[in-house]
């Protein structure tokens, strides 16, 4: 507050945001010391990037999205968060595409472990969405669950702020309400903005949130602002319900959706099955979908060394189910086929995972069908299935 004042705010408290003052959360967030990440338009598309203005916002923007296509639009109507999900998650900043896990300088006859690099700054992410919330949760049980705990994921899942924001608008491969994943935002964030018409509800998640805005001097929302702002997703909720169960010559067209239920024994009740083969035959197995995947773990261990042998570096590096040499024992590769690898990557996916973590593996975002080059819709391939074996 201008005075200085502390004032408690307490988690579910909301506060009304201007929207010609959203710089100042962005300001907050950097004087409390965080690196703060947001969605910008980079290479044709919206992606999480270094963020310290609210002008890299893509506001005006939207994204037109479905199987195998992606690309942006111009709309003077759409809002700062008026987009759905791109390739990115935050995947790529507590899991990162390459980590160094070692390293090691020759010194005589022995090798000198080095000490790891200090942590870089905390990271706050703007505009999380409710699936990626819903995919923040299961990477938390696969990497902090359990006997084994990763130390990097877990140092900065720790220092990890979110400020999530609640969708008014889905793309065509977005299927999460079938999931039960969104778009709501559910919990599990710092604080949540809602976009309205000239302002942001913004509603406080946690301790972290609370003492981040005890000095801001927003008022409180109203009664029918904070109305307005879980209304708004539900809406859309309900709209996607509503097309998901309208005829096949609904315009627009019906919304994805995925039937989950009995899925677990149908996917590994039909390991056999001749579909398979049919999805390998346009599956290029080139691992994007694996790769733009929210809650996919799958790594591998890389060493190099420099021109002079006497610096080593062990990194690993994401790797895929889809890559051959992912399976690879010293007989040979499990899965030599790409109808093997899709079939594991997709019973992994929504029906052993369940085995695994007591969940499925799949929000509903709907990256793997939009960044598939040839275009292949995990929720077609399972109806599919389906009706080949109700037959």
């Amino acid at each position: 507050m201008p005075d200085g004042t502390i004032r408690k705010l307490p988690v579910g408290a909301w506060l009304s945001l201007e929207k010609p003052r959203l710089q100042e959360l962005l300001d907050l967030l950097r004087q409390a010391g965080y690196r703060t990440i947001g969605p910008r338009v980079a290479d044709g598309a919206i992606v999480y990037d270094e963020l310290e203005s609210v002008a890299q916002l893509p506001l005006g923007i939207l994204d037109e999205q479905d199987g195998g296509q992606y690309r942006l639009t111009s709309d003077p109507k759409a809002g700062y968060f008026d987009h759905v999900v791109g390739p990115h998650s935050l995947k790529n900043y507590l899991f990162p595409p390459r980590e160094t896990v070692q390293e090691l300088v020759q010194l005589g006859a022995g090798w000198e472990p080095q000490p790891p690099p200090p942590p870089g700054p905390p990271i706050a992410v703007i505009g999380v969405r409710a699936c990626d919330l819903h995919a923040l949760a299961v990477q938390d049980r696969v990497f902090l669950e359990g006997p084994y705990v990763d130390p990097g994921y877990q140092s900065r899942r720790e220092r990890l702020f979110l400020a999530a924001v609640n969708c008014r608008r889905a793309a065509a491969t977005c299927f999460c309400h079938s999931m039960r994943t969104g778009p709501a935002v559910p919990s599990g964030f710092d604080l949540a903005l809602t976009e309205l018409d000239d302002r942001f509800a913004l509603e406080i998640g946690s301790a972290k949130g609370s003492e981040l805005l005890a000095r801001v001097d927003w008022p409180p929302c109203t009664r029918a602002e904070i109305e307005q702002a879980r209304e708004q997703p539900r809406n859309l909720e309900r709209e996607l319900h509503r097309r998901s169960a309208a005829s096949e010559s609904a315009d627009p067209p019906r919304p994805r959706s995925l039937d989950t239920t009995g899925i677990r024994d149908l996917l590994l009740g039909n390991l056999t099955h001749p579909h398979w083969q049919q999805v390998a035959e346009r599956c290029l197995s080139c691992a994007n979908c694996t790769l733009v995947c929210p809650t996919c773990f799958c790594s591998s261990v890389e060493e190099t060394a420099d021109l002079t042998g006497e610096h080593v570096r062990r990194e690993r590096v994401w790797s895929s189910c889809f890559n051959l040499e992912h399976s690879h024992l010293s007989s040979g590769a499990v899965r030599n086929s790409i109808a093997a690898r899709y079939r594991q990557w997709l019973t992994h996916k929504l029906a052993s995972w369940i085995d695994q973590f007591g969940t499925s593996g799949c929000v509903g975002c709907g990256r793997c069908i939009t960044w598939c080059p040839v275009g292949i819709d995990l929720t077609e391939e399972v109806a599919a299935l389906r009706r080949a074996t109700e037959c």
